[in-house]
């Protein structure tokens, strides 16, 4: 019972220590890696996707930190290879319009067409209801 214990207490403090040996530059590499989607996948960060470029672009970003590259440099790399598209807050410019207000754009669209089917719709029971 008491070996047990042990075991799973050095189990537990073995995977603490790993995580505390964790460099800063991995560190600033996930969180980059958070701010940026996966092309792939499109609905994930890199960091949590499990898609092949993915990991690929993870490993570019922690090479990037590593040679002393500052968050500005990666995202313009980044940016630059994907496009706009890659952010997960894109900058606010005509390019990203259809990524900002194509949403709001299609919901102004669907809520007039409902409008318009609306309105022919009471057009025709009054006209119905008129006839005798």
């Amino acid at each position: 019972m008491i070996s047990r214990f042990l075991a799973i207490l050095f189990v537990l403090l073995s995977q603490t220590q790993a995580h505390a040996q964790e460099s800063p530059g991995d560190e600033r590499a996930r969180r980059l890696a958070e701010h940026f989607r996966c092309v792939v996948c499109q609905n994930q960060s890199l960091a949590d996707s499990n898609a092949s470029l993915a990991a690929d672009l993870r490993a570019r970003i922690r090479e990037q930190v590593a040679q002393g590259a500052s968050d500005e440099q990666i995202q313009a790399f980044m940016v630059q290879r994907y496009g706009d598209f890659v952010l997960y807050r894109p900058p606010v410019k005509p390019v990203t319009w259809p990524l900002w207000f194509g949403p709001l754009a299609v919901l102004a669209a669907g809520a007039l067409a409902m409008a318009r089917h609306i309105r022919r719709a009471r057009k025709t029971r009054q006209l119905a209801s008129a006839k005798p």
